[in-house]
């Protein structure tokens, strides 16, 4: 017989992923502690004590999610042959992902707090700087496809990744409002057509 008052045992990795889906769904300030612990299947003080904080425990749900949506996007930066290849890679993940049906719509950290009170400023740098990191992984990408020849020497880098970056991002709003993975795909075409015009060295 349990112990009178003790408290229930729990996954964490799996109250985690569960904490991580409502966050995914509702946003930063349109997720309230009750719905997490609903989510969650445990009490405020087991929350409390396994992650500190709701602030807390968004940010280890942000990198749970960079960590499962992230990985794929990784490996097209890596493997794919050239910049161009890895760029469109990227963006045809995404349009299929923020697609998906069993799984909340649109990206995670671009969706979570773009607007909100100012006591969650600290919230919406977090997840500003989350974007950054995105930008500048593109960016290291088309720098070393300028490095290996596949992308011309005059080619603006940050610009690029700055092009195609916001794109991503439309894709996620487009997905929140309810766009198909095929309409997304037709965003991407369009993106992807711009590319040997963005390439050109500025001084041509």
């Amino acid at each position: 017989m349990a112990e009178r008052g003790r408290p229930r045992a729990f996954d964490r990795n799996e109250a985690l992923r569960h904490a991580m889906e409502v966050f995914w769904a509702r946003g930063y300030e349109g997720t309230s502690v009750g719905d997490l612990i609903a989510a969650m299947g445990i009490n405020k003080p087991s929350l409390y004590a396994a992650f500190g904080s709701k602030e807390a425990l968004f940010r280890e749900a942000v990198a749970l999610y960079d960590q499962v949506e992230g990985t794929p996007i990784q490996r097209a930066l890596d493997e794919a042959p050239t910049a161009r290849a890895s760029v469109e890679a990227v963006l045809r993940h995404n349009a299929e992902a923020y697609a998906r049906a069993d799984q909340p719509r649109g990206c995670m950290i671009v969706l979570s707090s773009l607007l909100g009170t100012p006591e969650n400023e600290a919230v919406r740098r977090f997840l500003k700087d989350q974007r950054t990191l995105g930008e500048e992984a593109l960016r290291r990408r088309i720098e070393r496809g300028v490095a290996e020849g596949d992308v011309p020497a005059g080619a603006d880098a940050r610009r690029l990744a700055t092009f195609y970056t916001t794109v991503t991002q439309g894709l996620s709003v487009q997905a929140r409002d309810g766009a198909t993975a095929d309409a997304l795909g037709t965003i991407v075409d369009a993106a992807m057509s711009a590319w040997d015009k963005l390439i050109e060295p500025e001084d041509r």
